[in-house]
């Protein structure tokens, strides 16, 4: 093994642990990839969550300065195919292996940087925002299931924009509080807080659950390298979703609404066996 195989093998040890640290449910859905696809999206998923973090965690610190550093840092890894940032490192290995399309890295690191400073969204920006902070998330995925097959890729991309949409919203819903009271955002467009109730409520889930029928679709034609652990999750968050939707509007606004852990498991273990007798 040369230095650079043993240092990209450090670096991808860095987005698999970042993966398990920050979410249990991703991490559970990639162990249902093919092995040769999973490095890539734990690569994927490192970097999207250090963009993140930026933006929503550390209030302690300059922010906007963290944030330009991180943007000029993924332009300069993406050009040089090297960076000393572990996370970036392993991220633009995956992006040129598989083709990932620099204007969905641009799209998503401009959600990110709107988060900086924009605290609610009328339905363009509403939409904008969710095409750059999800849907291209879904797309770099995407581009590293179908292992180079461009008619697969185009075939499947409306689907995939449409998982990452209902994946995103359910992520406002159930941190709608944390949102609103910790950093005064609320993105569902027109959305006054004060006036959140069931109809409107109602009306989000419609929305998501148009969502969650059109990505159904595309997710029983991906590869079988890729189906099981993209259906495990597309299963744990319609489960979520389905949670939200039996509560009243007031109890998103005092807690978030959680999985357990025992509940995961089933979840995962029942998606793992209609996989295998094909009943998806």
């Amino acid at each position: 093994m040369d230095k650079i195989d043993l240092y990209n093998q450090v670096c991808q040890a860095c987005s698999n642990r970042t993966t398990r640290s920050y979410s249990t449910s991703f991490s559970l859905g990639i162990r249902f990839l093919a092995p040769s696809v999973r490095d890539a999206i734990y690569a994927i998923y490192g970097f999207v969550r250090f963009a993140d973090e930026i933006v929503d965690s550390f209030h302690d610190q300059d922010q906007r300065t963290l944030f330009d550093e991180f943007k000029r840092d993924t332009h300069q890894a993406l050009e040089r195919r090297f960076s000393m940032n572990p996370i970036l490192q392993a991220f633009q290995v995956a992006y040129h292996e598989h083709g990932i399309e620099l204007e969905h890295v641009e799209l998503f690191l401009r959600s990110m940087e709107w988060d900086l400073d924009r605290q609610a969204y009328d339905r363009t920006g509403f939409e904008e925002y969710i095409v750059g902070s999800a849907e291209v998330v879904g797309l770099m995925c995407l581009r590293v299931f179908v292992s180079g097959d461009d008619a697969l890729y185009r075939k499947l991309l409306p689907p995939a924009r449409r998982l990452g949409a209902a994946f995103q919203k359910i992520n406002f819903l159930r941190d709608m509080r944390a949102d609103y009271l910790e950093m005064g955002r609320t993105y569902f467009p027109g959305l006054n807080m004060e006036e959140f109730n069931d109809e409107t409520k109602a009306r989000i889930e419609q929305e998501i659950g148009a969502d969650f029928e059109a990505a159904y679709a595309g997710i029983i034609q991906l590869p079988k390298e890729s189906r099981l652990g993209v259906y495990v999750a597309y299963i744990y968050y319609l489960r979520l979703f389905q949670k939200i939707k039996q509560l009243p509007s007031e109890r998103i606004l005092e807690e978030r609404i959680r999985i357990p852990n025992s509940k995961k498991a089933t979840l995962f273990f029942g998606s793992f066996v209609r996989h295998q007798l094909n009943l998806l």
